[in-house]
């Protein structure tokens, strides 16, 4: 058993850190995972859970800095203070096929979902396994390679839909439409809704059930236009007792929270730290200083007496004048080595933001604001006005989700290229840097120079 777990551990290591050629990493095709990895319940839930463990294990990565911070920082909720130049090209919006953070998302991705097409092939195929567990397992995986290729599709644009682990064909896919890599993810997390229990499989909050696949679902029929499926999807989650509205904005972030629908439970804990964002964006001392900071306009944002400025943001007072640095996470260190905070990935917020927009799009303008009020209630606001209309309710929609999502997971930068509304916005913040074409990534060079069937996105010719 000891050999198997070392081989299981190096295969994935592997697989999560070779990223030179985003789509052919050839999982080892012998009998460790061809029968043993897959033979028993212990082993084929490593497998399946090791994603988890490989997306926040280090800092720098997609699954914290990289895709909570520089699609901060290419929206406007964000900036780096100090000057580093693979930052920059995101806050200046000057993103080359090149950048090295462009290339190793993609490749980092890309990785990942390898590593869910490795465990749905194995798991599929498995006939020891306990059937729950089974279903499990392969519920997780698809729900994953789902989240994957969500984010790939919102960064990159259309991409190639790799759902083998043939490494020879995989490395030459063309990219596939948009709308494709959507309707691959509708299927695959209706096969996850299917196959994933109401429970999760551990008393953490740290792998997907049933309600995290409908969450994502309702996000992705939001995405697509869907109004009538996002909003009774979203609604599922909403109406399930596991979850609630946290009164107090202070809890909501901590383990395990009953706002909580996925997190990722740390695991690289030296010295106290708890979350990578917490330990990224917090200063190491009182008069510390901290080089993300809020965008100015954010900060402006926010209406007078909202909670989530007074809880989830500090400040610094310097002779060049206040700035402020998100604070949704408390803890840089802690002498204890307590960890009591977990980086969350989906909440029950969103889903209440989701729903509301979904029933606004259908003009169901009430019961929209009755959602939004939800959200303005427990921030300490007070109701949106009975009379306001459709244009003005959905431009009350975009401010709560910047109030509400800022700094998570690229949902300012999405909700922006998704509404048509970059240009308006961002224009005039960035200047001269800004085009229009800015809201895809290029495809990268590595990605390219590999795969004579790729093709560049316009802009980055």
């Amino acid at each position: 058993m000891k050999r198997i777990h070392i081989l299981l551990t190096g295969i994935f290591l592997f697989m999560a850190t070779s990223c030179s050629k985003y789509v052919d990493t050839p999982l080892p095709k012998n009998e460790l995972v061809s029968g043993l990895v897959f033979k028993d319940d212990k082993t084929a839930t490593a497998a399946v859970t090791g994603v988890y463990g490989n997306m926040y294990s280090f800092n720098y990565q997609f699954a914290n800095v990289l895709m909570n911070y520089l699609t901060s920082m290419q929206a406007d909720d964000l900036y780096y203070f100090a000057s580093f130049a693979n930052y920059d090209v995101f806050r200046e919006n000057r993103l080359l096929p090149s950048s090295q953070y462009v290339q190793s998302m993609f490749a980092d991705v890309y990785s990942y979902i390898y590593q869910m097409n490795a465990c749905i092939e194995g798991v599929s195929g498995a006939t020891t396994l306990t059937p729950a567990v089974k279903n499990q397992l392969l519920g997780e995986s698809y729900f994953m390679r789902s989240f994957f290729y969500f984010y790939l599709v919102n960064m990159y644009g259309d991409v190639p839909m790799v759902t083998g682990t043939d490494y020879q064909v995989n490395g030459q896919l063309p990219r596939a439409p948009r709308a494709a890599v959507y309707d691959t993810i509708i299927s695959n997390l209706k096969t996850a809704v299917q196959l994933m229990g109401d429970q999760y499989p551990t008393a953490q909050r740290n792998r997907p059930n049933r309600a995290v696949a409908n969450a994502l679902l309702a996000r992705v029929y939001l995405y697509t236009e869907n109004w009538q499926q996002a909003e009774a999807t979203a609604s599922l989650v909403i109406n399930n007792n596991d979850y609630t509205l946290l009164k107090d904005l202070n809890t909501v972030f901590l383990a395990n929270s009953k706002e909580a629908l996925f997190q990722l439970q740390p695991l690289n804990v030296l010295g106290g730290r708890n979350t990578w964002e917490g330990f990224t964006s917090t200063p190491a001392t009182a008069t510390g200083t901290a080089v993300f900071r809020l965008h100015s306009s954010l900060v402006a944002a926010f209406e007078s007496g909202d909670q989530r400025a007074a809880k989830w943001t500090d400040f610094r007072t310097t002779a060049s004048g206040v700035y402020y640095f998100p604070y949704k996470y408390k803890i840089r260190t802690a002498p204890s080595a307590a960890l009591t905070e977990y980086s969350m990935v989906m909440r029950l917020a969103e889903q209440y933001l989701i729903r509301a927009e979904a029933r606004i799009r259908q003009n169901k303008r009430d019961e929209g604001r009755s959602d939004l009020d939800a959200i303005r209630e427990r921030a300490g606001l007070t109701d949106l006005p009975a009379n306001l209309d459709q244009a003005a309710l959905l431009l009350a929609v975009e401010r709560e989700r910047r109030s509400e999502l800022f700094v998570e997971w690229g949902h300012r930068w999405f909700d922006l290229k998704r509404t048509k509304r970059s240009d308006a916005v961002l224009g005039p913040l960035k200047g001269a840097n800004w085009q229009p074409t800015d809201t895809l990534y290029p495809i990268p060079t590595d990605a390219i120079s590999t795969n004579q069937h790729l093709t560049q996105n316009p802009g980055y010719n």
